[in-house]
């Protein structure tokens, strides 16, 4: 387990944060509340589809914004903080909760796409609004998978990614990104000079590769067939049958573009986070052949308030990869981290945006590296380009005139 050097930043004296913050991440449960509430309006208002832009609204406006107002999280919890918040039950029912208000959100939200005639551009912002919940999804599944004693929980967690039909989540995140994060390796761990749909591209697909592969590797082991009961990737898949055949069934095959697309979006939101995480950085290879430990430094944090909140502490991301299984509840802020600028939502919509993520986040890399680009992961054919923009020789590390261009 890795030490992080983490002060405990709480004020002394008055209404302690400490002592509310736990109730803030309720906001896990109200995102999709939000989006039962936007169908309901869809169904029963003359305004209709204008209702169902509001977890758009939401993601791309009022968090950003909220984010600026409230500022940073810099709260540790102490030695005796931290034994209570483990065997508080309090956070586990949250994502609990959570995730059958995710599946009320999906169903109410596929009723009203299904009765109300729809323009395609309030169709867009089901869709876009759907996938955004489902970032959450990720973020609770993701918490859970890794509580890997607690069966109960991983099996929420494949609940969880059922909604959208990503079975594989799991399996590949713990053993596979957990592993090879980092690294040129990691389907998961984008690169420097690689766009968000490059990534995506290679991130995709590679990820079920290789997580179908390690699971039929363990199924192997124990002398079961990869096609069995036993596959737990197949777990998930029967979920997602069940739940969206049991919606086609009630509601009529017009739901199913709606369900398609969500899922598709859902999985993009995944793939942006993805991106973010570990962009440019690298772990580098010991004379032994093996990668150094991941450390802090090899993951980018983002400690603003409420997208923390309702990302379950995603954002404090290298206390995550240093302590995987410490509970989410428990992550710690760890300043001399890698920063990012903004929240996560602000973060992932500037992926789509190539240029401006590269403005924004190269100088970030480079000076991450201080100057030599070779402990950069960097892609392949940018790589030459990268190289001449940005590399400084061993003599100029010092030097006041070897500068970063924007």
């Amino acid at each position: 387990m890795t030490t992080l050097n983490v002060q405990n930043t709480e004020p002394q004296g008055g209404l302690s944060w400490a002592g509310v913050k736990k109730y803030f991440f309720l906001v896990a449960i109200l995102v999709p509340l939000f989006q039962v509430f936007s169908a309901y309006q869809t169904v029963t208002t003359e305004a209709a589809g204008l209702w169902l832009w509001l977890l758009v609204l939401l993601n791309v406006v009022i968090v950003p914004i909220a984010d600026i107002i409230f500022g940073h999280d810099t709260y540790n919890p102490t030695q005796e903080q931290e034994d209570a918040l483990k065997s508080d039950g309090f956070y586990v029912w949250v994502m609990y909760l959570a995730i059958v208000a995710h599946w009320l959100a999906l169903i109410t939200t596929a009723y009203a796409v299904s009765v109300v005639d729809l323009p395609w551009y309030h169709f867009l912002g089901a869709i876009i609004g759907i996938g955004a919940m489902h970032s959450v999804s990720f973020a609770i599944s993701h918490e859970l998978g890794h509580r890997v004693n607690k069966k109960t929980q991983t099996w929420v967690a494949k609940f969880a990614t059922a909604i959208m039909g990503y079975a594989h989540f799991n399996i590949e995140h713990n053993k596979g990104h957990h592993k090879h994060v980092a690294t040129p390796e990691d389907a998961a761990s984008s690169r420097m000079g690689e766009n968000v749909y490059k990534f995506a591209l290679r991130e995709l697909p590679g990820g079920f590769v290789r997580a179908w592969e390690l699971e039929r590797s363990r199924l192997a082991r124990l002398g079961k067939p990869t096609w069995s009961f036993s596959n737990e990737i197949i777990h998930s898949w029967l979920m997602t049958l069940i739940g969206f055949g049991a919606m086609i069934f009630i509601l009529g095959v017009q739901v199913i573009p709606f369900l398609i697309f969500t899922s598709f979006y859902g999985w993009f939101q995944l793939t942006m986070a993805n991106y973010i995480e570990h962009y440019g950085l690298l772990r580098q290879k010991l004379d032994n052949g093996k990668y150094q430990r991941c450390e802090p430094k090899h993951s980018w944090n983002s400690n603003f308030r409420l997208s923390n909140l309702i990302s379950l502490h995603l954002q404090r991301h290298s206390d995550h990869h240093a302590n995987p299984t410490r509970p989410y509840q428990m992550l710690r802020d760890y300043p001399e981290a890698p920063q990012m600028p903004t929240g996560y939502p602000t973060m992932m919509m500037m992926t789509l945006i190539p240029p401006l993520w590269y403005w924004v986040m190269d100088r970030k890399v480079v000076a991450w590296a201080e100057g030599d680009m070779n402990l950069v992961n960097m892609d392949a054919e940018a790589k030459d380009k990268l190289f001449a923009r940005y590399h400084k020789k061993p003599t100029d590390q010092n030097s006041e005139t070897a500068e970063v261009t924007p």
